[in-house]
């Protein structure tokens, strides 16, 4: 009455387990695939790394992501200051920032520009910078700090 219990599995069963379809072993390796159930260092981990490496890289070539980095605009004021030779900063102000570039006091205008940025500053020189047509475009103005 002690006798072991021998387990026997129907012999349509193991007739199954001998004879794998290919297609069912191109299913098992897909699923391994997508459940990534693959040991590390083992050829068919190596590959899935390698397909999502070429996807990262060569993906943007083939397909358009549509992300491009935002266009800076270097200042609401359009100043834009550049350190000096001598220790002087040198401040690149657009034309269209100031009221009345032609007739009225220029010098005034450009402080009271800078002075915000930079606070109390002296202008020693300023020059207009023209485009090739003759249009003025920006003013250059060399300042040190008071």
């Amino acid at each position: 009455m002690n006798s072991p219990i021998h387990w026997q599995q129907p012999e349509a069963s193991t007739a199954l387990n001998t004879a794998v379809s290919p297609m069912g072993a191109i299913w098992r390796t897909i699923r391994g695939y997508i459940f990534w159930s693959y040991e590390r260092g083992s050829l068919h981990y190596d590959i899935m790394v390698t397909l999502i490496l070429l996807f990262v890289f060569l993906s943007p070539r083939f397909l358009n992501y549509k992300d491009k980095p935002v266009e800076r605009i270097p200042h609401l004021t359009g100043v834009v200051v550049i350190p000096g030779e001598k220790g002087e900063f040198i401040y690149q102000i657009q034309a269209s920032a100031l009221n009345s570039p032609e007739g009225g006091d220029v010098r005034r205008q450009l402080e009271q520009i800078i002075e915000p940025i930079s606070g109390a500053v002296n202008i020693t020189r300023y020059e207009s910078v023209k485009d090739a047509a003759g249009h003025l475009q920006s003013y250059k103005v060399w300042a040190n700090k008071e």
